[in-house]
């Protein structure tokens, strides 16, 4: 999980949340690709030597972290665009996440989605690992439950 800055955190905090409840082991870091553009493209170009196998990556404003870190590497990569003291009403990191040229793609994620994305790349490790697939499968039928508990609910009011 990284991030533009360290603002960020307060969108990219629900990302970590979701990871540590599937346990899936994680980096949480700055990697700037406006301030700090050398470590952005080590963190990069060395993503696959240091094991990682999805990367979410969260910025606001121009939010060029998601798609720049999509171009030097190999690993899917999610963006998160992030609603920020500079954007504008997140609109601005969303194209920028969204709008990828041909050849350098980029799941993009709701504005301050960060939850989702998480959830999105739990999904893409458990293709490979059915410990995650069967702890999403018991969230889609907790989801599945609380349904039918609102409509139980809904009943019970008499209308």
């Amino acid at each position: 999980v990284i991030m533009g800055s360290e603002s960020d955190a307060v969108v990219m905090d629900a990302a970590v949340a979701v990871l540590k409840k599937f346990n899936v082991p994680f980096e949480y870091k700055v990697v700037s690709a406006h301030r700090s553009p050398d470590w952005m493209y080590e963190f990069a170009r060395n993503a696959d030597a240091q094991n990682i196998k999805v990367i979410i990556a969260g910025a606001g404003g121009a939010a060029h972290l998601p798609g720049m870190v999509a171009a030097l590497c190999t690993i899917p990569v999610i963006g998160v665009p992030v609603k920020s003291s500079n954007s504008l009403d997140g609109w601005d990191s969303l194209l920028s996440i969204a709008q990828m040229p041909k050849d350098i793609p980029v799941a993009t994620m709701a504005v301050n989605g960060a939850h989702n994305a998480a959830l999105f790349a739990v999904e893409i490790l458990s293709v490979s690992d059915a410990r995650l697939k069967e702890q999403l499968g018991v969230l889609k039928q907790d989801n599945a439950d609380k349904v039918v508990a609102q409509n139980v609910s809904l009943a019970s009011r008499g209308v």
